[in-house]
């Protein structure tokens, strides 16, 4: 299921036991580009949604509840999104690995307010177990891969460890994600070179500093 920025417009009283939790996701979405997860009250998602202040009740007990729903449908997608482009490692560990990164900014892309959520709920995930496995299945996705081509590809028998490689690969994805693509307020920093190229040489630099690829000429 996607949800855009724009709630649907009906009358206050109109929604219907259903979608009232979709318009209130769809205005919260809406505030979250505008103003970043932190930057509104639950108030203002029942105006933006046309409904009262008490409606968005019958769905979340609060605005933290709303956000760590919101987060949790991002990284329900966003797994699902990072699964496909592994594609069981094909049509080899190290260029599935590169397309998770390629997805990884895709999805920043297309869906910065939700991206916006999942990275900046402000509480830890541990706080809410549902949006915990969501997050975690999502990093699984990283983790199987950096298995992989730590299996696949090794120096003179050493092999780097997969969890340490999956967390700096993470980090370089978000870092370059959150500083040149999926800024929920659209400010991006510019640069000489697209954050795609930017991201395939920082993995190529990293990778091959592990003896993860074939050095370059």
């Amino acid at each position: 299921m996607r949800f855009t920025t724009d709630p649907p417009r009906q009358p206050r009283d109109s929604y219907h036991h259903g979608n009232l939790r979709e318009a209130l996701i769809a205005a919260a979405l809406k505030l979250i580009a505008a103003s970043g997860p932190a930057g509104f009250s639950f108030a203002e998602v029942a105006r933006a949604a046309g409904v009262s202040a008490a409606a968005p009740y019958r769905h979340f007990r609060d605005l933290k509840a709303l956000i760590a729903e919101i987060a949790r449908l991002g990284y329900d997608r966003f797994a699902d999104e990072l699964e496909r482009a592994w594609n069981d490692g094909a049509p080899d560990a190290l260029t599935a690995f590169e397309n998770i990164g390629k997805a990884y900014l895709a999805f920043a892309r297309r869906e910065p307010a939700a991206y916006a959520a999942m990275f900046e709920t402000g509480f830890p995930l541990e706080e809410d177990v549902q949006l915990l496995r969501a997050s975690e299945r999502a990093f699984g996705v990283i983790r199987r891969a950096a298995e992989a081509a730590c299996n696949a590809h090794r120096t003179a028998g050493i092999r780097p460890p997969p969890l340490m490689v999956a967390l700096h690969v993470w980090a370089l994805c978000h870092g370059i994600a959150a500083l040149f693509v999926g800024r929920a307020d659209g400010h991006r920093r510019r640069m000489p070179m697209s954050p795609e190229d930017l991201l395939e040489a920082g993995l190529l630099i990293y990778l091959q500093s592990l003896g993860l690829t074939a050095p370059g000429p």
